[in-house]
């Protein structure tokens, strides 16, 4: 199982950079067209997180390194959220859009990050394909691709996880 360190990273991302790319490109689909953080920028700083925080992490497969990519995405938007609450009407924040797609829908980043958490705690397979699904913005045969599981165990897994979040995130006051 390859370990997250510098030399690994640089060997192995011109390998999955364009498949990256593609998939924050598929993910930024879905947000306003005024955003200002394009997908180069988002893969770059993904993967600076990676390099500098996950330094000695094991990966298992392909389908955990992207997931692992996945929620890095997922902890830079909460990370943007948080501080754009602290600063109110902050401007020019690069993740605007992610925290306006999370606002239109009257999501609470904090309460969805915990219980993402959660979930992962409980079955973990499923708090990826939701990280799959609705951070990256793959789809059904994408995932089942990537997981090497059927799109039937996707969806089933899939509409496991929504009913568990909605739940989760119906307590939150």
């Amino acid at each position: 199982m390859p370990k997250i360190d510098q030399q690994t990273l640089t060997e192995m991302m011109p390998e999955v950079y364009e498949e990256l790319r593609r998939l924050a490109a598929s993910y930024l689909r879905k947000e306003r067209t005024e955003h200002t953080l394009q997908r180069t920028a988002l893969v770059h700083e993904a993967y600076l997180r990676l390099a500098g925080q996950h330094e000695g992490a094991v990966w298992r497969d392909r389908a955990h390194f992207f997931a692992i990519f996945a929620r890095i995405m997922r902890e830079t938007l909460t990370n943007y959220a948080v501080a754009r609450q602290r600063k109110k009407r902050g401007g020019a924040d690069p993740a605007e859009r992610a925290l306006e797609f999370y606002e239109q829908r009257k999501i609470d980043i904090g309460a969805l990050d915990a219980a993402l958490k959660d979930l992962e705690a409980l079955d973990p397979k499923q708090a990826q394909i939701v990280e799959l699904r609705f951070f990256i913005g793959l789809t059904v045969p994408e995932i089942a691709s990537l997981m090497q599981i059927s799109p039937a165990t996707v969806k089933r897994e899939w509409s496991t996880a929504k009913i568990w979040l909605r739940r989760e995130l119906s307590r939150t006051p």
